[in-house]
This record gives structure tokens, sequence and C-alpha cells, in this order.
């Protein structure tokens, strides 16, 4: 009975080969066998998310996390789960809790990136223009601490409906538009970016006289719009302030670069241990990038170390699905696999991997490496079908069914003992008398022509020849069939049989 580690093991397998549906099988039977292992949990999520089934991938993230609050992969497993169904603040926040557990964690970090990317750009798709950035990054984090905390807004907390506005926003921040005309949601979003002072001095706004300005039922007012002088709506680039954290991450992918340049020039000079420490530096600073897993792999091959290529070349196929890779590069490390498979004659899982890799991205050079093992292949099989005894046993099978008139039993007969033995001309010139008999007349008449070109005197396939010909009505090459044969039965043994068709 397989353990739940081996269906774990299985599970993984299934979903490097792409093959989700069969690995969330695998994952499912682990967990029944062990249901408090948070590894199962997350890879069953990450295996529901390759099919786009979000819900079920984050209930399974949830449970990763319930069992293992420490674990980042969780975090990121939820964020995944909540970023594919567009719940982009809360993928947000689910990143920044994951970081709380391991700040440097460059799969949190780039997860928080996409997910602040995915609301920015919804923020702009609003109309927003370039505020939506601060408009819609002013809902993340603690909201209701800081709006409690400030005296101007601190009120508003005790109103569930105000409360239940501010989750709404934080959730789609498209719902800023739809709750845009209550006045204490502006006040809360203008605090939040710190620009509350500049609210409480406006008509209405808290602190002002509510006398001196137009009700919330008053009509807004309207202002004359000024043309704008080219200075005033010229776009002035300035430089971006980047955080600490940014600023590090920036310093490691220059850092993995270099490393990955230095290991290229080692590669090149086929200094493969040193090009294989620039490339595990590289890993470390950015483990996110599926191209130094790629370099990783093809410094093993080179080295003729099969296992550890495919190895990692499974690794940067996991980290290109996780982070959204290119798929050329997906397709380059399962084409590396289908090579290493190759060298060591597992000529079907190389295959196997081959057409992974043009499932991915067509490659000419993949695809050309397939062509050719296919055709090694089929020879191979060809030549380890030979066996001229089995021949011979194949065509007396044939010849005892033809006697009885079991004409399409007795064809495959012959067709086993040519491929058995396809130098034997025998064969060849019994399945054309086979043929003839299912009127399958030209595919009689190629048998004995491969008949005649294997042995020139072989008379009885210029007889069944001239036979075929005739019931084509292609006389003038009949009568030639015959009079070859003629000229080749010497001992007259067929004479009769010629004379006959002449007639």
């Amino acid at each position: 009975m397989s353990t739940a580690n081996d269906l774990k093991n299985q599970g993984n397998a299934a979903f490097s080969a792409g093959n989700h549906e069969e690995a969330i099988k695998l994952f499912t039977q682990a967990i029944e066998l062990d249901s408090t292992n948070h590894v199962l949990y997350s890879n069953r999520s990450a295996s529901l998310a390759s099919l786009k089934k979000y819900d079920e991938a984050l209930k399974d993230a949830e449970k990763t996390i319930e069992i293992k609050p420490d674990w980042p992969k969780g975090y990121s497993r939820k964020g995944a789960a909540l970023f594919g169904l567009r719940q982009y603040a809360d993928a947000h926040e689910t990143y920044e809790e994951g970081l709380k557990h391991d700040p440097n964690n460059a799969l949190l970090k780039k997860g928080l990136a996409d997910a602040d990317a995915a609301v920015n750009k919804e923020a702009e798709e609003m109309g927003f223009g370039d505020m939506g950035d601060k408009m819609a990054g002013a809902f993340r984090g603690d909201v209701i601490g800081k709006l409690a905390a400030n005296p101007a807004t601190s009120s508003y907390i005790a109103d569930p409906a105000f409360v239940a506005k501010i989750k709404e926003i934080q959730a789609d921040p498209n719902k800023l538009r739809e709750h845009g005309n209550d006045q204490r949601i502006t006040m809360a979003m203008l605090t939040l970016m710190g620009m509350g002072d500049m609210f409480s001095q406006m008509p209405g706004g808290p602190g002002a006289d509510s006398s001196a300005g137009p009700s919330m039922s008053s009509p807004p007012p309207t202002y004359e719009s000024k043309p704008e002088s080219k200075v005033d709506s010229m776009e002035v680039d300035e430089p971006v302030e980047l955080t600490e954290d940014e600023v590090e991450a920036k310093a490691k992918k220059e850092q993995a670069e270099e490393s990955k340049a230095k290991g290229n020039a080692a590669y090149k000079a086929r200094k493969f241990e040193e090009a294989l420490d620039h490339y595990s530096k590289a890993i470390e600073l950015n483990p996110t990038d599926i191209t130094y897993w790629n370099n990783k792999s093809a410094v093993y091959f080179e080295m003729g170390n099969y296992k550890d290529c495919m190895e990692t070349a499974e690794q940067a196929i996991e980290v290109g699905r996780e982070n959204r890779a290119d798929y050329k590069h997906i397709a380059k490390a399962l084409g590396r696999i289908g090579t290493a498979y190759s060298k060591q004659d597992d000529v079907e899982n190389a295959i196997k991997y081959y057409n992974r890799s043009l499932s991915e991205h067509r490659s000419a050079d993949i695809l050309n490496k397939l062509r050719t093992l296919e055709k090694e292949h089929k020879q191979k099989q060809e030549e380890a079908y030979l066996d001229p005894a089995k021949s011979d046993e194949a065509r007396e099978r044939g010849n005892a069914l033809f006697k009885a008139a079991q004409y399409v039993d007795a064809q495959k007969e012959y067709s086993d003992a040519i491929k058995r033995n396809p130098k034997d001309p025998r064969n060849y010139s019994n399945r054309a008398a086979c043929l003839t008999k299912l009127m399958a007349i030209p595919d009689a008449v190629k048998d004995c022509n491969t008949c005649i070109d294997i042995d020139p005197t072989f008379v009885k396939a210029y007889v069944r020849k001239g036979d075929a010909l005739f019931r084509m009505r292609e006389y003038a090459e009949a009568l030639d069939a015959l009079d070859e044969a003629k000229k080749q039965d010497t001992a007259r043994k067929n004479a009769t049989e010629i004379d006959q068709l002449e007639v």
C-alpha cells in the first residue's frame, strides 16, 4: 500500500508533467492518509490554481496556513489564489502577512508587487488617472486602525455601514466610485493620503461652518475652466524614490545578473564547476528567475550528470509556472529533459518530453530532434523484430489460411512474415496472390515488383504479376510479364499456368 509520502511524490511528478487532474487526485489520496501535512494542501492548492479553480485553491491555501501559520509558501499559495479571483487587495494583505514570517522571501515580494500593479491598473481603468494609484493604495493595510487613531475620522468607525463600505473598497477598488458620494469616505481617503487638513477647510468639511457651503442635497457648484498653459500641462519626469526593500531587491537582481554573466563566460570556456557556482549564486540572489535554473541544468547536461540536469530542469518548470514565465523558457526546460532521456537511451520518455516541450512552444530544434528520434526508434523496433525462423512460421500459417480461403487472415500472416524477414521474396509473392484474391490488384502488382527486385529469377512473381495486370486490363504489360516468366522458367515447371493465362 502506498504511503502519503509516496502519493505526494507521485502527485509532484504528475504536476511537473502538467497532468494537474491526476496530481489533485494523488494529493487528495495522500491527505486522506495524513490530514495534518501542510505540504499536501499546499501542493493541491497549486494544482487547483493551475486549472484556474481558484476558489478551491484558496480553501487549500487557508488550510495550509491553519496547519502551519509560520510557513511562507502557504501565504504564497493563498495570494496566488486570491490574485486569480481578482481580489487584489486581499492578495496584497496576504503577501504582506507572509513577509512578516519571511521578510526576504522573493516569491512573496514578487506576489506583492504583482498585486499592487493589478490594483493600480484597476484604479486607472476606473478613470482616476494619475491619482488612481494613490487613491487605491490609500485603502491598503490597517485602514480601520488608521482612521480610528485620527480625531477627524475616529467617530466614523462607530457606524457599521461606514466600516462595511471601507471593507468593500479594500476588496474591490471599483467600489470607491460607488461610495464616493459619502463625504465621510472622501474624508477617510484624503486622511489616509495625508491630505485631511485640506478637506477640513473645504465648505461642508469637518470643522467648517455648515452654513457657509452647500448642503449634501444641494447641487455641486460649478467652476469656470481656465485654459491650461503649455508649461502647466507638461509632465515632468522625477526620479522615483525606492523603499529600502525595493533598493535591496534591485541590488540583488543586478548581482544575480552579474553572476549569470560570469556563469555564461565559464560555461563557454567549459569550466563547468565554476559555471555551476555562479548560477547557484544567481539563484540564491533571485530564485524566481527561470533562466538561472535553465542555465544550471544546461551545465549538468554538458557534464553528463543527467540526473541533476533533469531535477534542476523540473525545478525550473515549477519556478516558471509559479512566476508566469514565458512559455519558451518552460519549453526549453522540458526539451532539455527530453534530450537527457535520449542520452540515456530512454526513448519513450524522451519522445514524451519533446512532445510536451512542443506543446508549450513550437521550436524547430526540438521538432527536428523529435523526428530524428522517432525515425531511429522505429528503425530499431523493426530491426529488433527481425527473425527469419519466425518469418517462415508466419508464412506457413498464411499458406494454411490461404488454402482455407481465409484471405484476410492470410494476408496478415504474410505481412508479419515480411516484417520478420523483408529479404525473402516468397513472402511478397504469396501476399501478392492473397491480395489478388481480395481484389487489391494494384497492391498485388507492387508486391510482385518487390519480389522481382529481390530475386529477378523468381518465376512465380512474373506469373502473378501477369495475372494481376490482365485483371487490370493492362494486356500489353501482362504479356510482357508472361514473356519474362517464360525466359526465367527454364525447367518449364510453370509452363501450363503461363499458357493458360496467355489464352
